[in-house]
């Protein structure tokens, strides 16, 4: 009986030659796919994040020619459009507007509660005041208040020694408030002659500086409403009695008020007198509102 001889088989170099060639071919495959797969999605992600940077980019320039544009002066048909803010409105309207600040022992108290009544309101700010309290205006202005001009010094013999004079304080005071609020071409556009605008022994020439300003671009406001809050010595109740009767039977409202160091009564009439513009149905609005800059 013979033994069972085994032999092996002989291995088919081809067929193993053939089977790595397919590994390899299947590995370099799925590795260029992977690589593929990789560069489009780097490439999609760079597209997208250029899109991203070109959105960021366009929108500030839009921004800065907004702002840019914001502080530009005024034109005729936007200083007439502050000339008429007294007219009748069908919607109500008041501008609630402050005289002499900003002061630390008022102001900030006037923005708290501005703040959670969410109302606007227009600060006509004295240059040294400024100078003194430059994070208050800055505080108003990013708030959303409209920051205008109530010259420098708010002494009369020097503001009305001419009309020169006059524009002189308006550019030294908002020279002083663009370095405060950090927009080196910030223009405030409208001014208030201390005192408002007519009538005294300066009368007349309040009237040529009027036109000066105009040719300028800027506009001046005075009021049609107030609280006598910077006359005498007011009482709270002699403060609502006086708002009370001027405000009456007017649909455009520009009230007059002061937040100077020792305005304190203003503040804490001021609640009240929101309410009673709320529950009448009065909008507040802005010198923003009126010449139509956001």
């Amino acid at each position: 009986m013979y033994d069972l001889i085994i032999r092996p088989r002989k291995i088919n170099k081809m067929k193993v030659s053939l089977v790595i060639l397919i590994f390899v071919l299947i590995i370099l495959i799925i590795m260029t796919s992977i690589k593929v797969v990789t560069m489009y999605k780097v490439s999609k992600g760079v597209n997208e994040y250029n899109l991203w940077v070109n959105k960021i980019n366009e929108e500030q320039a839009i921004k800065e020619e907004q702002e840019k544009n914001r502080f530009l002066p005024l034109n005729e048909e936007e200083i007439n459009s502050i000339n008429s803010i007294y007219k009748h409105q069908d919607n109500k309207r008041v501008f609630l507007t402050f005289d002499d600040g900003p002061s630390k022992t008022v102001t900030p108290y006037i923005l708290d509660l501005l703040k959670q009544e969410n109302v606007k309101a227009t600060f006509f700010v004295l240059g040294t005041k400024v100078e003194a309290n430059p994070d208050l205006v800055k505080r108003e202005y990013e708030e959303g208040h409209f920051i205008g001009n109530h010259g420098y010094s708010h002494k009369y013999r020097d503001i009305y020694s001419s009309t020169q004079a006059v524009l002189d304080e308006y550019n030294k005071a908002n020279n002083i408030i663009a370095t405060a609020l950090g927009i080196p071409n910030y223009n405030s556009l409208v001014f208030r002659f201390p005192g408002g605008s007519s009538g005294g022994p300066y009368h007349d020439l309040k009237q040529e500086a009027k036109q000066t300003l105009k040719e300028n671009g800027i506009a001046s406001l005075d009021w049609n409403a107030l609280t006598n809050d910077a006359i005498g010595s007011p009482t709270k109740e002699k403060i609502m009695e006086t708002f009370y009767n001027t405000v009456q039977d007017k649909t455009s409202i520009v009230l007059l008020m002061h937040d100077a160091s020792d305005k304190i009564l203003t503040y804490e009439c001021l609640p009240e007198m929101i309410k009673y513009f709320k529950d009448n149905g009065y909008e507040f609005k802005t010198m923003y509102d009126v010449i139509g800059r956001e």
